[in-house]
């Protein structure tokens, strides 16, 4: 009972929220309509050039936006969005655990992006109160391509977007071209170390692996992101091992920090049985640059062919 009354006050806390910004909306702007129903990028939307007030609750989305040169625009990010620097000034709202929904209603937002269905509740009511709310979820290099481009058309910046795009393609077709007639190199990308988490055929990160001349050793596994036993990893014996460490500033992440990040996988039960441990090839990667499906892909794919192989970078 006393959930209900919780939830029964929360929902009429929103609604007045709703109410108050109608009313400050409509002595503004009575021209503007504003709000849509929630979709994704897969649907036809109608371009506007006009959206003010764009609130990003997916890291990487916010750094295409800010690509975009919508910077001015966003006004709210998510807690784990913090690429470019300038993101900092932008107010959060919220983590992959919760979002400050009553907060964003009252922030008046003509459009709200997120990545997947993982508040499902919040969307709703969001949706429920004529929110337009966009799902920018790419699963591959092509789709990141593409998502570029109908955010570029959403927003009224077609032309930035094309451009941008045009020029990732042509990098990724010179990185391609280095490593494309040499021999693929066993690697193995750890997401998560207990228990042992790895990019399955299904990520974007498998194709990343692929695309840079490396040999995903979990291709055969099933889905994005699938659990990966320590004894199928000693029998596939990867020549690399990636690990995008979980520490708050990668770029200044002293020498010492780094070192005892490779001492914690060499000292796993069975880990000195595979190459990539024995001839010292534990890579540490930016984790934000390789695991965000935006705009710094192409970025995520030279640092994966650089690790596997130095001698043409």
């Amino acid at each position: 009972m006393k959930k209900f009354a919780r939830n029964h006050y929360r929902y009429l806390l929103v609604v007045c929220l709703l109410v108050i910004s109608l009313i400050v909306s409509a002595c503004g702007d009575g021209d503007k309509e504003l709000m849509l129903e929630d979709t994704s990028l897969d649907h036809k939307m109608e371009t506007d050039s006009d959206l003010q007030r764009i609130i990003s609750l997916s890291p990487s989305q916010t750094e295409n936006l800010f690509a975009l040169g919508l910077d001015d625009s966003v006004i709210g990010v998510s807690d784990y969005c913090d690429y470019p620097q300038e993101v900092s000034e932008k107010e959060k709202l919220g983590s992959s655990w919760t979002i400050n929904v009553e907060r964003i209603i009252e922030l008046r937002p003509d459009i709200v992006f997120v990545y997947g269905e993982s508040h499902k509740e919040a969307l709703e009511l969001m949706r429920d109160l004529n929110i337009k709310v966009v799902n920018v979820e790419p699963e591959n290099v092509e789709e990141v391509f593409d998502s570029l481009i109908k955010t570029g058309e959403l927003t009224g910046k077609s032309n930035e977007a094309y451009e941008i795009v045009r020029a990732l393609r042509a990098e990724k077709r010179k990185i391609i071209k280095r490593v494309n007639e040499l021999e693929p190199i066993p690697v193995f990308y750890q997401v998560w170390d207990e228990p042992l988490q790895t990019a399955g055929p299904e990520s974007f990160i498998h194709e990343l692996i692929t695309l840079a001349g490396g040999y995903n050793i979990a291709q055969n596994t099933e889905g994005a992101y699938p659990m990966y036993s320590v004894e199928a990893l000693i029998e596939q014996n990867p020549e690399i091992y990636f690990m995008p460490p979980h520490v708050a500033d990668f770029e200044n992440m002293s020498e010492e920090i780094a070192n005892s990040l490779k001492a914690e996988v060499r000292n796993r039960p069975g880990y000195d049985q595979i190459k990539a441990v024995q001839n010292d090839r534990i890579e540490l990667l930016e984790p934000n640059i390789v695991s965000r499906p935006g705009v710094r892909v192409i970025e995520g794919l030279k640092i994966f062919a650089s690790a596997m192989h130095p001698e043409e970078f």
